[in-house]
């Protein structure tokens, strides 16, 4: 197989990456030494997290230097994502660490007052000059979309660019138009993730190392582009272990997840399939992202060796959308007594292919102790965060309605609400649990999501427990109340049973994005259903595309 050069200077999640490269049938070589790259003929520099630490890796590893050798012999050259942001002169988000400088502009950080930030989600990549040319650049098209998450990006200047020879591709969020992918020669560079994008995304990579950089497009492509962010919608696998060691996708009623009827009554764990086949039967569906949440703990299991890891593994070798885990991300002793920090746990499942990890207990816990001393710098959340970007900190948060006569009786954040109890109060707030739902805490859910917004934690998974298994649509009120309390994107969760649930949420809140999981495994309806119905009720979505 011919072969690409990757530079790998620890950005997350490179597994996927060298499996979609593998995809579209190159092989992989890792640039170890500025040596390696003057080896190299197609070279690539992925991305994520911070720009000056980027930059500052590379330039302490001799690399930069070499880099700008490679670009300018014109040999090719892609860079994603902060790939992407090293080919610019700098970046607002580190302003004392210059760029490569081959773009002559500089990054800046989106507008949060009218949008959360990061921009997490599947977007454009629209040719500036589509309407006159009828082209696209390395398979880029009109009518598919893109996976993008960042917090920063340039920011499009009509004409700049087009004006010194470069094809530039553009997203819109929120007011704001930025770069999503740029070209001119040998060089290009995507703010978006293409092993992260699905086929459309595996078609830019093939492209790109194929050679192949313009191709003309038909009109139906041309006159079929839709711009903007599409609705996200999650297909979340609750992972364990059940009586006979297997690991199944479960679900339960309120966090109960064995079975009360039927042949397996008696206790045994709610069985809907092999987590595997599954994330990749959801893909297929057109899921724009798949959470595992593991619910069992492997305390036997040497840290390395805990099962989650290969399930990761496997399923990235296949399912090309961005993959979250859940369960374990803490500070853990191994089998033979070793400390394992939160990172470094968390280091394993990137290796593995995930792009982002939950923590959901850990972070209760963390919350509190901000409340008492501020930030330590030493959380979970604010280490991975640090090391990874806050766009691969996932918080599952699992709040609970306590009803109250009037808010002064509680001290804590509450509303009124539509629903009251069989009391008659109309007075709520809802208190954070931990332990899968088993143990309260004396946090409600604005302090905790303000805390680890604080932190560095990047998105919320907004759960609730009085919706959990009900099949009866999501929690609107608590879901308004957290957007209203944070910038950050937050993914509604629990109780969607129809397709209509999630047009409801998507309507009725400002929540970036949808989960549902049991009317998935049940069979009930299917990914692509939500999203056609999605679709006729006016939300733009993603599609699933099937041809490279």
């Amino acid at each position: 197989m011919p072969t690409v050069h990757l530079l790998d200077y620890v950005a997350g999640n490179i597994r996927s990456l060298v499996n979609a490269i593998n995809r579209v049938g190159y092989e992989v070589e890792w640039v170890k030494t500025p040596e390696d790259v003057k080896k190299a003929d197609k070279l690539i520099l992925p991305g994520v997290g911070h720009f000056g630490h980027c930059l500052s890796q590379l330039e302490q590893g001799g690399f930069l230097g070499p880099i700008r050798e490679h670009i300018e012999s014109g040999k090719p050259f892609m860079g994603i994502c902060v790939g992407l942001q090293a080919l610019f002169e700098g970046s607002e988000e580190d302003p004392n660490v210059s760029g490569l400088g081959v773009v002559p502009m500089r990054i800046e950080k989106f507008n949060d007052v009218s949008k959360s930030v990061p921009h997490i989600g599947w977007n454009s990549a629209m040719n500036t000059a589509i309407e006159t040319k009828k082209e696209s650049f390395w398979g880029l098209r009109p009518t598919s979309k893109y996976y993008y998450v960042h917090s920063y990006a340039a920011l499009y200047k009509p004409g700049v660019l087009e004006a010194d020879g470069w094809s530039v591709a553009t997203a819109t969020y929120g007011e704001e138009e930025f770069i999503g992918a740029i070209s001119r020669g040998n060089v290009f560079g995507a703010q978006f993730h293409p092993e992260k994008s699905g086929v459309a995304g595996l078609r830019v990579l093939r492209a790109f190392l194929n050679g192949d950089q313009f191709q003309s497009l038909p009109e139906e492509m041309v006159t079929g582009k839709v711009d903007g962010l599409t609705r996200r919608v999650i297909a979340c696998l609750d992972v364990r272990a059940n009586d006979n060691g297997d690991l199944v996708v479960t679900k339960g009623d309120q966090y109960d997840v064995r079975e009360k009827s039927g042949v397996d009554a008696g206790g045994q764990v709610r069985n809907l399939g092999k987590p595997v086949e599954m994330a990749k039967k959801y893909y297929e569906q057109g899921a724009d992202e798949v959470t595992f949440l593991n619910i069992t703990s492997f305390r036997n299991c040497p840290v390395a060796d805990t099962p989650m890891l290969e399930i990761l593994r496997r399923t990235s070798e296949t399912v090309f959308v961005p993959l979250t885990i859940g369960g374990g991300i803490k500070d853990t002793v191994d089998t033979d007594g070793t400390a394992i920090p939160a990172l470094d746990v968390a280091t394993m499942y990137f290796k593995s292919g995930a792009d982002k990890v939950s923590i959901g207990s850990d972070a209760v816990f963390a919350a509190e102790d901000y409340y008492k001393s501020g930030l330590s710098g030493k959380t979970a959340i604010e280490t991975i965060s640090n090391a990874y970007g806050k766009q691969a900190v996932v918080v599952s948060v699992d709040p609970k309605r306590v009803y109250v006569d009037r808010p002064e009786d509680t001290p804590h954040h509450t509303l009124k609400t539509a629903y009251p109890n069989a009391a008659g109060q109309t007075y709520c707030w809802y208190q954070c649990t931990v332990k899968g739902g088993r143990e309260t805490r004396d946090i409600d859910v604005r302090q905790l999501v303000q805390a680890v917004e604080a932190m560095g934690a990047g998105e919320i998974l907004l759960n609730c427990i009085d919706k959990d298994g009900s099949n009866s649509g999501f929690d609107l009120e608590l879901i308004n109340d957290v957007k209203a309390a944070i910038k950050i994107p937050v993914i509604a969760s629990s109780g969607a049973g129809v397709p209509g649930h999630f047009a409801e949420v998507f309507s009725k809140t400002a929540t970036d994005a949808a989960l549902g999981a049991g009317m998935f495994h049940r069979g009930e309806y299917t990914v692509s259903q939500v999203k056609d119905h999605l679709q006729t009720e006016g939300f733009l979505v993603r599609q699933f595309e099937v041809d490279l």
